[in-house]
């Protein structure tokens, strides 16, 4: 079983982006995210309805944290503090060594190649730092934006899993892809 230790917070930087900890004065930005029907098109959880939904998202984020269950960034612009994403890992496979990410931007900042910046850093993060082996993402196959994004940054579609789960009364397709440590698989590497 992979060893990890959450303990401390690792603040990532990329050329544009400062990715960290959220905190509770984030809830108004991470409320603004997870209300937006734009945003939250794809995402099979309920939208944000309160400032309270995001506060309570914020703990539990932290305590999956504490707990080495998970570990989510927010996104940030070098020249500006307030949060315009979020990317992270849940539901990990430490047995396996294989982590799932996950991520969320602001339509104000769609087609800047933010999002392929932010994961970059977490993928970096997840192999150099965690020692994955592998780290799996799993979307709606019509979110053409993520489809591309994953693709455009080296994962690979391993399957497609029809009706996997029912959100709003409705049966939906998973497309799951993955990307393995290119140490380990030299034939998979991120551009």
């Amino acid at each position: 079983m992979l060893d990890l230790d959450l303990s401390t917070f690792p603040t990532l930087r990329t050329e544009r982006l400062l990715l960290r900890q959220l905190t509770l004065h984030d809830a108004p930005a991470i409320h603004a995210l997870r209300q937006d029907p734009r945003t939250m098109e794809h995402i099979g959880r309920p939208r944000s309805t309160s400032l309270a939904d995001a506060e309570d998202l914020i703990r539990r984020t932290e305590n999956d944290r504490a707990n080495n269950q998970g570990i989510s960034w927010g996104m940030a612009l070098h020249e500006r503090p307030e949060i315009i994403g979020t990317i992270g890992y849940y539901r990990l496979k430490l047995d396996h060594h294989r982590g799932e990410i996950g991520y969320l931007l602001s339509p104000d900042h769609w087609g800047k190649g933010l999002m392929s910046e932010a994961l970059k850093a977490a993928v970096a993060c997840g192999f150099e730092r965690f020692h994955f082996h592998s780290i799996e993402a799993v979307t709606d196959p019509r979110n053409t934006r993520s489809r591309t994004l994953l693709e455009r940054n080296g994962f690979l579609l391993e399957g497609l899993f029809k009706e996997n789960y029912l959100w709003n009364g409705e049966f939906l397709d998973s497309a799951v892809y993955s990307l393995l440590n290119a140490p380990t698989r030299g034939d998979q590497v991120p551009q």
